[in-house]
């Protein structure tokens, strides 16, 4: 294992001293227990909009904390959940009297643990609702899943939802906002190496010279197959018409795209997948009206990438333009 490392017990609380020190304008980070709020919460009357899970992600989801998009996030172990009290913390630290929407990826110890938060805010009088993001079209019932896994389809309703609270909706609009993102899309990821947890010290998967894993999940989970190696063209048009069979999408679809690296790969190769996946859905006159291309969740130093397509009305790109500052993701401020 060759990392940028002290001690690998200590990798995530180091690293978060560091991420605190560069973005001090728009971030806190408490330690006991471990969160990264907004600098500014609780912002008085806004919905809080808080989000979390292993670190290892990065920058998902304590990079996407800040002004128009998250307003805390809970960063657990690598690859492990975050724990209840930290949700409780976090969800205390933004609420601002309008309650607070917890975003949360289907997986089965982030479910459970944002569940047991919501109790214990409950109880504290905190009112809250959860969307569960389960957009992952490669398989169902992973390793770590009851259903889909939630992947990138996570970092737009993020965005969009954070607009939404930004704008001044109430809880249950904000909520109903999130639910809508997560029924229109849809992801599917494909890796050309495994990554290797600090703390384990050795890859997660094995894939030979000559292979690579189509439908992986973010945690290194087995996809739907693995598979010769191939070129650019057919990988990308793999994974797009198996996410465009899905909802299904159609001619004449309006569609955000984002083309996202799990670590490891390029922008060099990320802008030729893009460039692909444009030219497949231009073929079934399918509009790309806005983009992402980049490492926005990751999977430690995992070569590969993943597709997100989400269908757009209006209303949703009114929300996806609305300005946003956060350590990884800006525009209009």
């Amino acid at each position: 294992m060759k990392k940028l490392l002290n001690d690998p017990q200590n990798v995530v609380r180091e690293s978060l001293a560091g991420f605190a020190a560069a973005h001090a304008d728009l971030i806190r980070v408490c330690f006991d227990p471990v969160y990264v709020v907004r600098a500014d919460a609780p912002v008085s009357g806004k919905v809080g909009v808080i989000s979390g899970g292993g670190s290892g992600h990065e920058p998902m989801h304590g990079g996407f904390v800040g002004r128009g998009m998250l307003d805390a996030a809970c960063p657990g172990q690598v690859f492990t959940s975050p724990t209840p009290n930290q949700m409780e913390a976090a969800s205390s630290a933004v609420e601002g009297g309008a309650g607070v929407l917890q975003i949360v990826k289907n997986f089965t110890g982030d479910i459970m643990n944002f569940e047991m938060a919501a109790e214990l805010c409950q109880a504290r009088g905190i009112e809250g609702q959860a969307v569960i993001v389960n957009d992952d079209v490669a398989v169902e019932d992973s390793l770590y899943t009851a259903g889909r896994r939630g992947v990138g389809t996570t970092v737009l309703a993020e965005k969009i939802c954070g607009a939404a609270a930004e704008r001044g909706y109430d809880l249950s609009r904000v909520a109903a906002v999130g639910r809508k993102v997560i029924g229109k899309g849809r992801s599917m990821g494909m890796a050309l190496s495994p990554c290797t947890v600090p703390a384990a010290g050795k890859p997660s998967f094995v894939l030979g010279q000559n292979e690579m894993e189509m439908g992986i999940g973010i945690h290194g989970e087995p996809g739907r197959e693995r598979m010769p190696l191939s070129k650019a063209r057919e990988v990308t048009a793999y994974m797009a018409e198996t996410i465009l069979a899905d909802l299904p999408f159609r001619t004449g679809d309006r569609v955000i795209a984002m083309v996202n690296g799990m670590g490891a790969t390029p922008l060099m190769e990320l802008y030729l997948v893009n460039g692909e996946l444009e030219r497949i859905l231009a073929a079934r006159q399918i509009a790309v009206v806005r983009r992402l291309v980049g490492n926005y969740i990751t999977s430690l130093e995992m070569a590969g990438c993943s597709i997100t397509l989400l269908q757009a009305d209006d209303e949703l790109l009114s929300l996806w333009d609305e300005p946003v500052r956060t350590p990884a993701l800006r525009w209009g401020i």
